[in-house]
């Protein structure tokens, strides 16, 4: 019996946390009248377990890791996103009103502790996927 109650414990303890309001939200695909929303996906698996630190038009966004996201509400215009300080990975995009965007980000930890971003636009239905399968971390 203490084995049952045990392993059933410590499956419990397992349990991934249920999705957070913002996550649920940012998972219904709702546009923004008169803005852009930018959907940054990063995929589980990916090419390295490391942090990869995004800047957005000079911005400190924060970090991404397998299996996350950010939601990301922009006026019109070129918008770049670009890894941080070493890392020379970047995307310019020029995002219109009322459309929604995919980038998929991708960080590989090179030589010398130096990572490498890479971001490409995504199929719409690709980018819906990675962001249903994935965590929301942060948004602007």
């Amino acid at each position: 019996m203490f084995r049952v109650l045990l392993l059933a414990f410590v499956m419990a303890a397992c349990a991934p946390l249920p999705p957070s309001p913002q996550d649920l939200e940012a998972k219904r695909f709702e546009m923004v009248p008169g803005k852009a929303v930018i959907y940054l996906v990063r995929d589980d698996p990916d090419i390295s377990l490391d942090a990869g630190t995004i800047m957005l038009d000079d911005m400190m966004m924060g970090s991404t890791y397998p299996g996350t996201y950010f939601r990301w509400v922009v006026d019109p215009g070129p918008h770049q996103i670009r890894g941080y300080a070493g890392d020379a990975g970047s995307i310019t995009m020029d995002v219109s009103a009322d459309r929604m965007y995919f980038v998929q980000h991708s960080y590989s930890r090179g030589f010398f502790g130096f990572g490498q971003s890479f971001f490409r636009v995504v199929p719409e239905t690709y980018g819906r996927g990675a962001v249903l399968r994935g965590e929301l971390i942060g948004g602007r």
